[in-house]
């Protein structure tokens, strides 16, 4: 098997994040085969999969199908992953995790076919070479990742391993954090480049504004990570990969502290130690000169009055934190923030409840559905104009 066969890569997201994840693959230079609820399907080898999971921000796993087949029982399925090469992509002595996602009444257990696959891949191994690969839970080194739905089998290497949303800058969270690519997807929603200036009040943990900041910096995500799973295969090209990196590397620094100096970046917290965890993780990311940290009541956060930027705010919404009653009169008190201190801005609520929503008391212009974990949710936007409102748009979108 040679890293340059061109095969299907299928790049995994978040539910509803696939859109954003299509626009950050094309960004990159590629074209998009096709489109899915969780993910985007593009052709390419090893050193594509290699690139993007340096580069993106909204993916989860990188993966490169090795098969794709018709599947009835345990035995074809052992069968046919048998015959592939395994030989040629894993050492003996390196580590296998096999992941499957079972749907077919066939196999009721999905821990089974995981172990039809993991004997397929160790028993290939072993008569090819003479020992046999560990294999277990841990996605540290290689790993298999198998999807099994009806009569269809397909067999990918997970290039990734651990998420490529895992940015590994968050070692102190707080409260209830946003995952890092449902975070960069918000702000890249709101068209944020660093050009204006960001108030992330109620920032928790701060991924809000770190992930924002590494978008104006154009800092490359992947280069917070130091292990992928791609690594732990014949198929990684070390020369190349740290090539890509350096490649990175330089399009950060060119807009990092030498050069490009984004608008201010603010965010503030009420609770003083959700702000010491936040100034320690955009530390960890390298982003912490960008952003001012402070302690404060949302509604005290400094807002430069004559300024145009963008206001992002994840309140809590009633489904893991706060109680109903007391986060009404939050969202109306977020709603009078608006109002009262905002003129000029364009603001952006994330929210789980559209209930709680309403009481901000402002007409959105839009409402972008979104999903953290299982929750749906919605980004409401909101335009504060100066004095009378301009008609710049005579539809308001209210979906």
């Amino acid at each position: 098997m040679n890293r340059e066969d061109k095969s299907t890569i299928l790049i995994t997201c978040a539910k509803g994040l696939s859109e954003i994840l299509s626009g950050e693959i094309a960004a990159l230079g590629y074209a998009v085969d096709s489109i899915h609820e969780t993910g985007v399907e593009i052709t390419g080898d090893m050193y594509d999969c290699m690139k993007l999971n340096l580069h993106l921000r909204t993916a989860f796993n990188i993966l490169y199908l090795l098969k794709h087949f018709e599947c009835r029982n345990p035995d074809q399925l052992y069968k046919q992953t048998a015959a592939l090469p395994w030989e040629e992509m894993i050492l003996p002595e390196e580590y296998v995790c096999v992941i499957g996602r079972i749907e077919t009444p066939t196999i009721e257990n999905t821990m089974f076919a995981n172990l039809k696959i993991k004997d397929a891949i160790v028993d290939r191994i072993l008569q090819k070479t003479g020992a046999r690969p560990n294999s277990g839970k841990e996605r540290g080194n290689a790993v298999v990742q198998a999807y099994w739905k009806g009569e269809k089998c397909w067999i990918y290497l997970n290039t990734s391993g651990q998420k490529v949303s895992d940015r590994n800058y968050r070692k102190i969270p707080c409260k209830a954090p946003l995952r890092e690519s449902l975070a960069a997807a918000i702000i890249l929603t709101t068209g944020y480049d660093g050009s204006q200036p960001l108030i992330c009040p109620m920032c928790g943990s701060g991924t809000l504004p770190i992930e924002a900041a590494l978008i104006a910096s154009r800092r490359v995500p992947g280069l917070m990570r130091s292990n992928y799973a791609f690594m732990h295969t014949l198929l990684y090209d070390e020369d190349a990969w740290q090539q890509m990196r350096a490649e990175a590397l330089k399009q950060s620094k060119k807009r990092g502290k030498a050069g490009f100096i984004p608008a201010p970046i603010i965010a503030t917290d009420i609770d003083p130690e959700c702000v010491r965890s936040a100034q320690r993780n955009a530390m960890t990311a390298g982003v912490d000169h960008l952003i001012d940290f402070s302690v404060c009541d949302f509604a005290e956060t400094p807002i430069e009055p004559d300024a145009e930027g963008i206001i992002v705010m994840n309140p809590e919404y009633g489904m893991r934190l706060g109680e109903i009653e007391e986060l009404e009169l939050l969202y109306a008190r977020i709603g009078d923030f608006f109002k009262q201190k905002c003129a000029g801005y364009t603001g952006y609520i994330f929210t789980g409840n559209p209930q709680l929503g309403k009481k901000i008391g402002l007409r959105t212009s839009r409402k972008i559905p979104f999903f953290n974990a299982s929750i749906e949710c919605r980004l409401l936007k909101y335009e504060m104009y100066r004095g009378t409102r301009k008609k710049k748009n005579a539809a308001i979108e209210n979906e």
